[in-house]
């Protein structure tokens, strides 16, 4: 009877540990892919004029990605694998650069969704065009739901029927849109916003958990506010997800779903070790 008992936790941390080993390389690849849409539609939105903040804003998903995997990583490594271990003052300083590089990229993102918002906003009307067809090879591209193609003089006519077109690119009026676009590409912008913000508070719910337990506090307000709030957030993740599949964009919706996976792992290494302090035999 011992002996099966030994061996149950064994195997269901092997478990736990293949899981995470496949959610971590699906966000690694995950990465390839953003890092390739970022590189496309860069090709449409940047120039040799553009400035640093339109190249960090163009490239944004691949530098917000790349933060959140190296603070997945640390919460791994600070929630498992030296959990519980008394940690050195040289890997303690790097983790808090490391962390504080990341969150000021972190912080950068619903700043420059906010900026794109704000720009949508104000996007200016193209005056004297009537027709797509007008623009025409002139270098300039029409964006429809975040698919981005140069206006031709073969293309034109398929591209939209509308009367009214918009420039949502200011300064550089490179991309075209017409009011059906422009609305859809706002709300997806809010969509952005939103997320943005919801992972940064679930990052601090964690944050705020893992820093109370690394003090053996398991039990407490804190601790049940931190945990339901948690809750109310991943369930406006859902809701993203739901919009960005409704959109046909499974590829977010995938990201989205995996890297929620991602860090349910986490909260389940959290989970681990507060039994661990409240029953240390």
């Amino acid at each position: 009877m011992k002996l099966a008992t030994a061996k149950a936790p064994l195997t269901a941390i092997s478990a736990l540990t293949w899981i995470k080993l496949v959610v971590y390389s699906l966000l690694l690849i995950n990465f390839v892919f953003y890092f390739r849409d970022d590189w496309v539609i860069a090709g449409h939105t940047l120039h040799a004029g553009s400035t640093f903040l339109q190249w960090t804003s163009a490239y944004n998903t691949t530098i917000d990605e790349t933060a959140w995997l190296l603070l997945l990583l640390l919460f791994e490594m600070e929630t498992h694998v030296l959990s519980g271990r008394d940690l050195s003052r040289t890997y303690e300083s790097l983790s808090l650069i490391v962390r504080l590089c990341c969150y000021v990229v972190l912080a950068h993102t619903p700043y420059a969704y906010a900026n794109t918002v704000y720009d949508l906003t104000q996007a200016p009307i193209i005056e004297g065009v009537a027709e797509l067809c007008q623009l025409a090879d002139q270098n300039l591209s029409y964006a429809y739901n975040l698919v981005y193609t140069k206006i031709t003089s073969e293309n034109c006519s398929q591209l939209s029927s509308a009367t009214e077109f918009f420039f949502n690119d200011p300064p550089d009026h490179l991309i075209v849109q017409d009011k059906a676009a422009l609305a859809l590409e706002l709300r997806s912008s809010w969509v952005d916003l939103a997320e943005s913000i919801t992972w940064l508070l679930i990052l601090f719910s964690i944050e705020v958990v893992v820093w109370l337990q690394d003090r053996d506090v398991t039990s407490g307000l804190f601790i049940r506010v931190a945990n339901t709030v948690k809750v109310l957030l991943y369930s406006l993740l859902w809701l993203a997800i739901g919009y960005w599949i409704y959109l046909g964009h499974y590829m977010f919706a995938w990201d989205e779903f995996v890297w929620i996976v991602g860090f349910v792992a986490i909260e389940m290494n959290v989970v681990e070790r507060r039994r661990d302090i409240e029953e240390p035999s």
